[in-house]
């Protein structure tokens, strides 16, 4: 076999197997986006379900307070006021 014939085999060789890597890497790289998508889906889910369980923690403690809880009375009434302003802003609004 000539010189060249030998030079041509090798770069062909070297060629299959970074064309083999590449091939290897994009097949891990689907996988991790396919891995990062399925955890932010996750995630996103996982705070989903934070916001609603805040909202029930928030409205138990409304009805606790409601319901003659000492630890909540101001806060609740803090918000009913707010509320009552709110609605006589829009009474104020709808007047107009």
């Amino acid at each position: 076999m000539s010189k060249i014939e030998e030079t041509v085999n090798a770069l062909e060789n070297k060629i299959n197997k970074v064309l083999h890597k590449q091939r290897l890497l994009k097949e891990a790289n689907l996988k991790l986006q396919q891995e990062l998508q399925s955890s932010q889906h996750m995630l996103q889910s996982h705070k989903t379900q934070i916001v609603d369980w805040e909202e029930k923690y928030e409205a138990l403690k409304m009805a606790n307070s409601m319901l003659g809880s000492d630890e909540n009375k101001r806060e609740t009434k803090l918000k009913i006021n707010a509320l009552i302003r709110e609605i006589d802003h829009c009474i104020a609004q709808l007047s107009e």
